[in-house]
Order: C-alpha cells, then structure tokens, then sequence
C-alpha cells in the first residue's frame, strides 16, 4: 500500500497545444516507481479500504452436448 499526502494547493496551468514533458519524466522512473503512482493515483481516484474485499470472479463450467 502507497501511503502518501496530496498538496491540494498546488495547481498548474498548461495548454492543451503544449507538448507533455512527462513522458521524458516517467521513462527515467523504474516500473515498480510507475506502478507505485499509478496505484497512489488510482486510491485518489476510487478511495482505498482494505475491508473492501476486491471483485469477485465467479467460474462456472458449463458440460456442452
């Protein structure tokens, strides 16, 4: 689990028309680091509770004739 802080009061303007230089920045982050702020911003997106249990995945074997 990613513990971490948001600084909400940090806010940047960009245009649409400029081109991102975070692609250079997260080519030069290892995966484990990419999959770290991918799931801390995924827990800020969809809320984090560890007594929530995940999806349920249900297999059902169906014989055909």
């Amino acid at each position: 689990m990613v513990k971490s802080e948001i600084d909400t009061s940090i806010v940047v303007e960009c245009s649409l028309n400029d081109l991102p230089d975070d692609v250079a920045y997260w080519l030069t982050k290892t995966p484990a680091e990419r999959w770290q702020a991918m799931e801390l911003l995924r827990q800020v997106l969809y809320g984090y509770d560890q007594s929530t249990p995940g999806l349920q995945r249900i297999i059902e074997v169906v014989e055909r004739t």
